[in-house]
């Protein structure tokens, strides 16, 4: 972690205003929000825990259920430390916020969430987007950069269906001595051991200042977590607004996290989701996918915003339901039909949204 942020937190060792998590389990409530005690009241009579947070993590909302979840995902995503946030967009925002000061440079990606940008803008850091997946574009952003540098990636891009250059950009980063940073949202649960995310597929974990992964996408739920050192954790306890200043996610959640993630039935709904994104590849006849052959988003690229929206329509009079994407989402001239594929999908849906499209592209 950089010096300054390093210093930041010793600074508040010395002064004495240092935040740590706290757990009173059990303990006489003086000091939640529960001011009716309605989240108490159901507890006794319907949960085991319970059914809200009752303030923010640094106030009441902690509990044994969020501890032992973040031990389990840093453990299951070989990190050394894990912050749960009430969702990606909140860790994002939060990590980019706080990490990022005044004289420091990032450099990402352009086709990069509007998390990250917005979390970028919040904080005092000099901020370049490099041309999407271009690793010459950004090796020459590189040679210019001052100060602290970060890079910023996704691993799998939503609205566009292609993986990252992870290896490539890894070398990149350690050749500039830049901190590295990638958001695995569409990638977590999909990718790599029993879901793993794709940076532990080419085993990049240790090259990585930071990975966030999120749960309200192939994991079902809602929440995200930041992964990296205990160090980046105490630092984004201490500094990070969005963790800081919200009421925490409810005890319940975090154990679904923790069962959802750990879930044995993974690896088989992983092999279950190749096999559809092959199948419906096969049976797709044009050849305007733009997306990455193992990636469950599937872009088909129009170019035209009234035809994009015609089709989705189409598909949609078919009970199929799909979503144009078009501007400012994208750029104008690369709308696309996003196609989803999951799991659960059977061959006979496959085939019949493919024999459409066939039809209407």
């Amino acid at each position: 972690m950089d010096q300054k942020l390093i210093d930041k937190l010793e600074k508040r060792k010395l002064e004495g205003t240092l935040r740590s998590l706290s757990c009173f389990d059990g303990y006489i409530d003086f000091y939640s929000n529960d001011y009716l005690g309605l989240a108490a009241k159901l507890k006794s009579e319907k949960f085991n825990t319970h059914s809200g947070a009752t303030g923010s993590r640094l106030i009441s909302g902690n509990s044994i259920e969020a501890e032992e979840c973040e031990k389990a995902l840093a453990n299951f995503y070989n990190s050394e430390a894990a912050l749960v946030y009430n969702s990606g967009y909140d860790a994002n925002v939060g990590l980019f916020s706080a990490v990022l000061q005044r004289g420091d440079t990032i450099f990402y990606d352009e086709a990069i969430h509007a998390s990250v940008r917005d979390g970028i803008r919040l904080s005092f850091a000099k901020a370049f987007s490099f041309e999407h997946n271009s690793i010459s574009d950004l090796r020459s952003k590189l040679e210019k950069a001052t100060g602290c540098v970060y890079i910023a990636v996704e691993s799998l891009y939503s609205m566009n269906g292609d993986l990252s250059p992870l290896k490539e950009i890894a070398k990149l980063a350690k050749e500039f001595k830049a901190y590295l940073i990638v958001d695995e949202a569409h990638s977590g649960g999909v990718f790599g051991t029993s879901g793993r995310g794709y940076v532990e597929q080419l085993k990049l974990e240790k090259d990585f200042f930071a990975r966030v992964f999120t749960f309200g996408k192939a994991y079902g739920l809602h929440g995200a977590a930041i992964l990296g050192s205990q160090q980046l954790k105490d630092f984004l306890i201490n500094f990070s607004r969005s963790f800081i200043y919200t009421t925490a996610l409810p005890p319940v959640t975090y154990e679904a996290i923790h069962t959802s993630v750990l879930n044995d039935e993974i690896e088989g709904k992983q092999l279950e989701l190749n096999e559809n994104i092959q199948f419906f590849r096969s049976k797709l006849l044009n050849n305007r996918l733009i997306s990455h052959s193992n990636s469950p988003i599937q872009m088909i690229r129009i170019g035209a915003i009234e035809k994009t929206k015609w089709i989705a329509d189409e598909l949609q009079k078919h009970n199929i339901a799909v979503k144009p994407i078009y501007a400012p989402t994208i750029r104008q001239g690369e709308e696309s039909i996003r196609v989803c594929i999951h799991a659960s999908n059977s061959k006979v849906e496959i085939e019949q949204i493919c024999s459409l499209l066939n039809q209407l592209v």
